[in-house]
């Protein structure tokens, strides 16, 4: 009787999807969130508290890293067939909000989740991208004509309202910034999206009567900070001191003067970049801005390569979402753009905010891992 030979064994499932991880694209987001826990720790280290918010800094990361592993390891689509739970749960959240939750800086944006606090606007742009790259993706042709384009407004309406009324700007002008970004990436034709930005402008002077006096007054100093060098100008007007302070290598990390002698106001959030500027200097700031661009050229390569639509257009929306943010927080930070209150992705102290950003993260892993029909 003859042997019989046993079938050859398969490769472990988790050994084949580590293949296909895209080590670029972690490796840069890796190394931004490094860059951001020590730029967090010098921007909050004083005498009496030497490691600052390290620790702080250190359980966001822990918790974000298992989040986009979680998320690299869930098949994406998933996601966007549970589309309405997830739509549905984002503006429950959203409106519970803005009627129980608690206030800080003027906004009413967090909720208290026994001794946490979480920031359902950061959960909602990661909720906008499932749920708009869903949609897109059921259509067989590109939107071409102004009426196909109302479903989209309207699916994007009711969040931008409802953050707005927080108030959060910056948020709000995110989602709009994450609605083009992947409009254009499922072929809307180039002068209707110039035609959105263009109604945009027109009406915005309709907003100003809305907004909070604070947010004018950003606004206004924005336009000319020495107006006001002490009040609404100031925290601009530091921000461009530190980064020019720091010359071409910069005054080394945890020495920066503007920062430690806390003349830089909310360094650790909104104005975190000027402390990379003003301790890393000129090519600090730049080596930073490099790995932003290396970091969105790898998920626009996974979005490229995708297997379907709608993991392209995920990846699309991820890469709007951070494009946007960088290009605000950076603006602002050296008098390109009004203070908005949006944080420099991976970088910024804030909890929520860091952890929704590695979960797009983890959603682009997920579609670059199932680019091969192995893996299903």
């Amino acid at each position: 009787m003859g042997t019989v030979t046993p079938p050859a064994r398969k490769p472990d499932s988790v050994r084949r999807r580590l293949r296909h991880v895209d080590w670029v694209l972690v490796g840069c987001t890796a190394a931004l969130v490094v860059v951001g826990t020590l730029a967090v720790t010098s921007a909050t280290s004083t005498p009496q508290q030497p490691l600052g918010l390290l620790r702080s800094r250190l359980g966001h990361v822990a918790v974000g890293a298992g989040v986009l592993v979680a998320f690299a390891a869930l098949p994406y689509r998933s996601l966007g067939e549970g589309w309405k739970v997830v739509y549905g749960a984002n503006l429950a959240l959203l409106a519970l909000t803005d009627l129980t939750g608690r206030t800080a800086l003027g906004a009413q944006r967090w909720l208290a989740v026994g001794p946490l606090s979480l920031q359902p606007s950061e959960l909602s742009k990661l909720a906008l991208i499932v749920t708009l790259a869903w949609s897109l993706s059921r259509r067989s042709s590109p939107p071409s004509r102004w009426a196909e384009l109302v479903p989209y407004l309207l699916h994007t309406a009711p969040l931008v309202l409802l953050v707005f009324l927080q108030p959060d700007l910056g948020t709000a002008l995110s989602f709009l910034a994450i609605l083009l970004g992947m409009l254009w990436a499922a072929g809307v034709p180039r002068g209707q999206l110039a035609g959105l930005v263009a109604a945009g402008l027109v009406a915005s002077p309709l907003a100003w009567p809305l907004l909070k006096p604070y947010q004018r007054t950003r606004l206004l100093a924005f336009l000319d900070p020495g107006a006001d060098p002490l009040g609404a100008g100031y925290n601009l007007i530091q921000s461009k001191i530190a980064i020019g302070s720091g010359g071409v290598w910069g005054k080394g990390l945890f020495a920066g003067t503007q920062n430690t002698l806390q003349f830089l106001p909310m360094q650790h959030t909104d104005f975190v970049f000027a402390v990379i500027g003003e301790e890393l200097g000129f090519v600090g700031a730049v080596g930073v801005l490099l790995l932003f661009c290396l970091w969105l050229w790898r998920v626009l390569q996974v979005a490229s390569s995708a297997r379907d639509s709608f993991g392209s257009y995920l990846c699309v929306g991820v890469a709007s979402m951070v494009a946007f943010h960088v290009l605000v927080n950076v603006g602002m930070t050296v008098g390109l753009a009004p203070a908005t209150g949006i944080p420099l992705p991976f970088v910024s102290y804030g909890g929520t905010a860091l952890v929704a950003q590695l979960a797009g993260v983890g959603l682009v892993l997920s579609v670059a891992a199932r680019r091969s029909k192995i893996l299903f």
